[in-house]
């Protein structure tokens, strides 16, 4: 064994012959997911170290270890494939983790008849699991004897760099995975964003397989299922924050996605054959007719594989950065939009971007004069494959997510404008849609989706849910069968798509259509009328909104004011600050835009997990918990003071209510009103205009009464408020679908609210997403708020909402749904007191 620290010679750990890992019997090695590496078919009983170095991860089940050489690079050893599932029957372990082992050294022993009769094959493997910085070149491809050179390891030109910054002892944890579906897409993009806010090195070990942890497709290609567990090893600087870190994120129980799942109707295979109607799953539901219109994937001919490798990387890398920017853009947008399931699917879109894995491949195709083309796609291909592969329904799924990876980054080579020429109406039949043909879609008002393959938990389908797109999937190839613009009826939630449909059944779903149309007609027409309950209570509709033409929107749309204005739309994506002219300019718009009605505009409310790029703040284990909202201005005071300036120079200034974020005692309400006091002398002005407080921590709402003497008005920013009530992250991957505002924790917070408010005569308005949700607005009603903050699209059904209800009905139910155990009882209970028509 040669070894200078760069360059490593293993030697062969087991005799036999030795094969390349294409023609290893298993997808997930055989593609080279794990690494590098080489397999051997063995004709001994003893498995021995190819190299000295220390053991970093020995394998539950016995059948696997991994050792990390003196020059940094890792190898696992895998004795048989599916070996994991003998649970450690006909093997011996003969050294643990952490020790030192000599080239040579005998590792593993194992019953070579009783192993072989029961494992799928004795094919065994030797992986460099962090090829990204070494590479393996074999030596021989014979039959070897233990002990003769096998691969010759050399590393990569950054290797050296990253071995200087990865000094310091190395840590493990053990932990049982709790994410529903086990390590799929997002539960994985949150994995590897955990791990990239580390210095340190950090890697997944699972059942003999090792993935780093800043591999989207190397973790999913891990296979992890729910409660398997896992270890996790970090070496570097910081090693030990980042193995709490990381194994903190793996443990935290997550339902499967970042929704609420709709009703999924699975379509049974073994029904009768009904002529003309294609079955297939419910994704996301609705009843719809059109005619159908089928899109086709992006087809390559063939590649002459003579090509200029600079020239290709050049055009991949352009095409790349333009993919980029576009989900960037799309991200920005979710964002802003508050729509957290698109922002959580396109961030883990761009996380496979950027994966090692992918690119690698890609990399590797063209040095050997493939087409840039051909090389992306065939590298998305062995991928889709790997993931197809890992016996999880769920990650076979998510390969629809590379596979629009695929076609979006073709487009950009290709020079293929990205739309689709879809008249409005259609109902869509494509093999499987991806996310970014779904956003396209549904900006060009199609009716309608159905998929010959798919998922009803694929990102599209959540997306789908979202634009409430009737979809259904796995249809069948016979759906791509059908000639376009065939007259057809989607019945989502029944699994069905009609071909055949009779001119009454037509009939019957545009009447069905039209009702609904002529609903919401019915609602924007009175859209502008005052909201009363039927005993007369008068309930403010406003609108949340982040800027001036917004704010006109919501105008048009009926609204009674604007109960929110976020003014962070002017603080972020750009490298200085506003100055105050700026700001008084924007706030002013928005005033302007309104006509005669007043605007409540919240102070500044970053920090924290908002980060701007003038405003370096320290880094913070918990961000949610830390330096944002009011707690920045304590850190800050020249910023608040900056916008209460602007504030107090707009006009009239009556119509400006000025509104305080993450309020959590007295004094902090107290110091602000002492600064508009004093700001208004400074500037010659005599009114004051209204203060108030956001109630969105447990302290401000356990406070209301003793805030309400002090505050003009209240606003429950129910988003923050359930999070903080019920420790658990909105934003945390997944974990969003159990953050339910209807929890009647936060019923209970909401009511001692109202009541504290009532004490003073004050009002409470609702401005987060709680109030939006007409299942809650007699709830919220009958606990006493008066004012309801809702995006400006559903201020005619939330106003037509509240006409139907009585208030004095609406308390005597509120007060019983206090005493529920949970929110789905509450949901329940809402259903059936105050149906959704």
């Amino acid at each position: 064994m040669h070894n200078n620290n760069k360059e490593l010679t293993l030697s062969a750990p087991l005799s036999g012959p030795v094969l390349t890992l294409a023609k290893v019997p298993d997808a997930v090695f055989a593609s080279g997911a794990m690494g590098d590496g080489i397999a051997i078919d063995p004709l001994n009983d003893t498995l021995y170290s190819p190299c000295a170095g220390v053991v970093i991860h020995v394998a539950r089940t016995g059948h696997a270890l991994t050792v990390r050489a003196d020059n940094g690079a890792e190898i696992l050893l895998h004795l048989g494939l599916d070996t994991v599932e003998l649970q450690g029957e006909g093997f011996s372990m003969l050294v643990k983790e952490g020790v030192r082992v000599s080239a040579g050294q005998p590792l593993l022993r194992y019953d070579l008849d009783k192993v072989g009769r029961q494992c799928k094959s004795l094919v065994s493997l030797l992986i460099l699991t962090n090829s990204s910085d070494f590479q393996a070149r074999p030596i021989t491809l014979k039959n070897v004897k233990v002990g003769e050179p096998l691969l010759h390891i050399v590393a990569r030109q950054n290797t050296a760099v990253n071995a200087n910054e990865q000094t310091g002892p190395e840590v493990h944890g053990h932990v049982r995975v709790a994410h529903r579906g086990g390590l799929h897409a997002r539960p994985a993009a949150l994995i590897r964003q955990t791990a990239q806010g580390f210095k340190s090195q950090s890697q997944l070990h699972f059942a003999g397989k090792t993935a780093p942890c800043n591999s989207l497709i190397g973790l999913m290609g891990l296979a992890v299922g729910e409660q398997d567990e896992v270890q996790v090893s970090c070496q570097g600087v910081d090693a030990q924050a980042a193995l709490q870190a990381l194994l903190g994120a793996l443990s935290t129980a997550l339902p499967e996605d970042h929704h609420v799942a709709a009703p999924v109707v699975i379509a049974p295979r073994n029904r009768p054959a009904e002529a003309g109607v294609l079955h297939g799953v419910c994704a996301a539901p609705g009843l719809v007719g059109g005619p159908l219109f089928r899109l086709n994937a992006i087809s390559l001919p063939p590649d002459s594989g003579d090509h200029d490798p600079a020239r290709q990387q050049q055009a991949l890398d352009a095409a790349l950065d333009q993919v980029r920017r576009e989900i960037d853009g799309t991200l920005a947008q979710a964002r802003k939009q508050r729509n957290n399931d698109e922002e959580a699917i396109f961030a883990a879109h761009l996380a496979l971007l950027e994966d090692p894995a992918l690119l690698d491949a890609a990399q590797q195709s063209i040095a050997r004069g493939c087409a840039a083309t051909h090389a992306w796609s065939q590298s998305i291909d062995v991928q889709c494959e790997v993931l197809q592969h890992t016996g999880s329904a769920l990650l076979a799924e998510r390969a629809n997510d590379l596979r629009d990876l695929r076609q979006r980054v073709l487009r950009a080579l290709l020079g293929e404008a990205w739309h689709y020429e879809v008249p409005t109406g259609a109902i869509v039949a494509a093999h499987e849609l991806t996310p970014s043909d779904l956003l396209q879609l549904s900006a060009q008002g199609v009716a309608g989706l159905c998929m010959a393959e798919g998922g009803a938990t694929s990102h599209v389908a959540i997306l789908a849910r979202g634009k409430g797109l009737p979809c259904l999937v796995a249809v069948g190839s016979t759906l791509l069968d059908q000639a376009q613009g065939l007259a057809v009826v989607l019945d989502a939630d029944g699994g069905r798509l009609e071909l055949k449909p009779a001119a009454e059944r037509l009939a019957d779903v545009r009447q069905i259509q039209l009702e609904r149309q002529q609903r919401r007609e019915a609602q924007q027409a009175q859209a502008h009328l005052p909201a009363h309950t039927r005993d007369g209570v008068s309930i403010e509709v406003a609108a949340n909104v982040a800027s001036s033409p917004e704010a006109a929107d919501a105008l048009a749309n009926g609204a009674d004011g604007v109960g929110l204005l976020r003014t962070e739309f002017l603080f972020v994506d750009r490298q200085t600050a506003p100055d105050e002219a700026e700001q008084r300019s924007a706030y002013q718009a928005v005033l302007d835009a309104m006509g005669d009605k007043s605007v409540i505009i919240r102070t500044i409310d970053v920090g924290g997990d908002k980060q701007l790029d003038y405003l370096p703040l320290p880094a913070e284990a918990n961000p949610v918990l830390g330096l944002r909202g009011i707690r920045l201005a304590q850190a800050r005071p020249e910023i608040l003071d900056q916008q209460l300036r602007a504030l107090l120079q707009t006009r009239p200034l009556h119509r400006c209510r000025i509104l305080l974020p993450m309020v959590t005692e007295v004094d902090e309400l107290l110091h602000i009103r002492q600064r508009v006091d004093a700001l208004c002398i400074e500037l010659g002005i005599a009114q004051r205009p209204e203060v108030g407080v956001m109630i969105e921590v447990p302290a401000a709402a356990l406070l209301a009464e003793q805030l309400a003497e002090h505050a003009d008005f209240l606003s429950i920013g129910t988003n923050d408020l359930s999070q903080y009530t019920l420790a658990m992250d909105r934003d945390h991957a997944g974990l969003a679908a159990r953050v339910d505002s209807l929890h009647p924790a936060l019923l209970r917070l909401i009511a001692q609210t109202c009541a504290g408010a009532a004490v003073h005569k004050r009002w409470v308005g609702v401005c987060g997403a709680l109030a939006s949700d007409p299942l809650a607005t007699p709830v919220l009603i009958g606990l006493g708020v008066s004012e309801l903050s809702v995006s400006p699209v559903q201020i005619g059904e939330i106003k037509d909402r509240v006409r139907q209800l009585d208030q004095a009905e609406c308390q005597r139910q509120s007060r019983e749904l206090l005493k529920l155990g949970s929110a789905s009882a509450v949901r329940h209970a809402c259903h059936q007191h105050w149906p959704l028509r």
